[in-house]
């Protein structure tokens, strides 16, 4: 069993950054799993395909699942009661499979690091490799 992390930068309130790559240049076993975990109540891990007209629509859902017409209680506290909301819909982590050290995806799959309250510096991705 090994462990890395990414870290990462984000630029924008919401975010959505495909990070499979970075994933698959710190594997360092040939078949086993990898638990990919963010480290961030305000983030979330997901997997689903990279096309951009999608990804504005799961934006889009987010915005409207979750929305300022109501008064959350959260906000009393640092105003970012929408951004915890949206992750406890997501999830914080994944655990892919690997094979021939690389995530071992479908066809149209990827990897994403979702910012729900950016801009942030530092934040943290950790992976746990289990080999076969």
């Amino acid at each position: 069993m090994s462990s890395k992390k990414i870290i990462l930068n984000s630029n924008r309130h919401f975010e959505i950054i495909d990070i499979t790559s970075q994933i698959n240049r710190e594997i360092d076993i040939d078949s086993g799993i990898v638990n990919i975990f963010s480290k961030h109540s305000t983030s979330a891990i997901v997997v689903n395909e990279n096309e951009s007209g999608l990804l504005a629509d799961l934006e889009l859902m987010l915005e409207d699942l979750i929305s300022d017409k109501y008064s959350w209680q959260h906000d009393r506290i640092d105003n970012n009661a929408k951004s915890h909301l949206k992750s406890f819909l997501l999830s914080s982590s994944e655990t892919l499979p690997i094979s021939g050290g690389k995530l071992d995806l479908g066809t149209w799959q990827s990897v994403f690091f979702i910012e729900l309250d950016g801009p942030r510096k530092n934040r943290t991705v950790n992976l746990k490799f289990i080999s076969d």
